[in-house]
């Protein structure tokens, strides 16, 4: 039987919005979304464990009033915006096992700024990353707003612009199919850290499509949007 750890990552001293991750969404810390879906999750399969990784005591705090308490502290070198959510998960891992004295075999890391996902997302896409055994990890992702192959350009060096991917798609439609990563959830094989990978698209990833809304806090309007949508019952599903 394969041992999982949720990961739950929160960093302190958001620029875009200040204490975005404790922030209240709708009468709830916007961490503890992730927190009670880790929970859901975890009661319905055997040898799950679910872990914090925060620089700040403030975000420890409103964790542990939401039912999860750690007390690992993310060192100052992993604390800064420039570092990788990789680096981040690949540490928490090493410490968890260490301190339980146990190798987990599957890493699901819910992302605190990323909440609109529901608890059958996460079973579905778990389902087919455990039956592709030489899957290395797999993550959500969203219809597109926008196709790299016609309608996202780039500037040439000229000055002039041209399409991302080159194309000659006469609409939307016909153009190749793609995904928005959304940065709700991802799940790891253990092999995809001992392989010591630094990116989240491999060439053995798989992807999972939500069939509804999903986007991350990333500006204030964001958080209105989802705050909206949230307190006027807008959504046809429960997160």
């Amino acid at each position: 039987m394969e041992n999982i750890l949720i990961t739950i990552c929160a960093r302190g001293g958001s620029k875009g919005i200040p204490g975005k991750n404790i922030k209240d969404l709708n009468g709830r810390p916007v961490i503890d979304y992730s927190i009670q879906h880790a929970v859901m999750f975890a009661k319905l399969h055997d040898n799950v464990d679910i872990a914090l990784s925060t620089d700040s005591e403030e975000i420890k705090k409103v964790a542990e009033s939401c039912g999860l308490s750690s007390e690992y502290t993310r060192p100052d070198f992993l604390a800064n915006d420039t570092v990788g959510k990789i680096d981040v998960l690949d540490h928490i891992l090493s410490y968890e096992e260490e301190q339980r004295q146990k190798k987990y075999d599957i890493l699901l890391d819910l992302d605190v700024s990323s909440p609109m996902r529901t608890i059958d997302d996460l079973q579905q896409a778990y389902k087919i990353f455990t039956q592709n055994k030489e899957a290395l990890n797999i993550f959500s992702v969203s219809k597109p707003h926008k196709n790299p192959y016609f309608n996202v350009v780039e500037l040439k060096e000229d000055g002039f612009c041209k399409l991302v991917k080159q194309s000659d798609s006469k609409s939307r439609q016909a153009a190749p199919v793609v995904y928005d990563m959304n940065a709700s959830f991802y799940i790891y094989r253990k092999a995809f850290f001992d392989q010591k990978l630094r990116s989240a698209i491999t060439n053995k990833s798989l992807l999972f499509l939500m069939d509804h809304i999903c986007f991350d806090i990333d500006e204030p309007i964001d958080f209105d949007m989802m705050e909206f949508l949230l307190s006027a019952n807008k959504l046809d599903f429960e997160i």
